[in-house]
């Protein structure tokens, strides 16, 4: 890895860590309660996570830029760090389906647009207390065509990377959300 590439992710990682914390109110996710009648007669209590007014269902996208991938930076403020490298994902908004939401999700977070997008998996996130279903797309021969439309509250930088350089990044540890790393492993398989 260049030197000088983690040491611009090291500084925006610094940029977004979290100095202070103040607990609040609920306003995004809420919970749900349900007692489940199995067909064998067994009682299930589950709680199911709500985002929104949503399940939660999301996309990952991973954008080539040329033979490059790009990957964007961003607080997330319960790992350890607080802030995490991945590749740009959001949630499927209602009556869109997953490919129109990670056409809007790369076009918001990165201003780019692809020539192609292609599904390369969909997988559940957490089973045992959401019904979310995530979908991971790979979008090739991306072009910037316009700037970042972020939502309030929202802060994401990018940078482009070989997929060797983002491999490297996943084992240093850069890269550990689960979303990014079963994105990663699909990039690869194309190896």
């Amino acid at each position: 890895m260049i030197k000088k590439k983690l040491e611009q992710i090291d500084k925006i990682i610094e940029e977004f860590k979290p100095i202070s914390r103040e607990e609040t109110e609920p306003s995004f996710v809420k919970v749900k309660a349900y007692n489940f009648t199995l067909n064998n007669g067994q009682v299930q209590k589950r709680e199911q996570i709500i985002k929104g007014s949503k399940e939660g269902s999301a996309v990952i996208i991973v954008p080539y830029v040329g033979n490059n991938l790009l990957l964007v930076i961003e607080p997330r403020v319960f790992t350890k760090k607080g802030v995490c490298v991945g590749f740009p994902a959001g949630y499927i908004e209602k009556d869109e389906s997953p490919e129109m939401a990670a056409l809007r999700e790369l076009k918001e977070e990165t201003g780019l647009v692809p020539n192609r997008l292609v599904e390369v998996d969909a997988f559940y996130q957490d089973e045992g207390c959401s019904s979310a279903y995530n979908h991971i797309f790979i979008a090739y021969d991306c072009k910037r065509l316009y700037e970042q439309n972020l939502d309030e509250g929202e802060y994401i930088k990018y940078m482009e990377f070989t997929k060797e350089e983002a491999f490297e990044l996943e084992e240093l540890g850069y890269i550990n959300s689960s979303n990014s790393k079963l994105a990663l492993s699909k990039v690869r398989k194309q190896v």
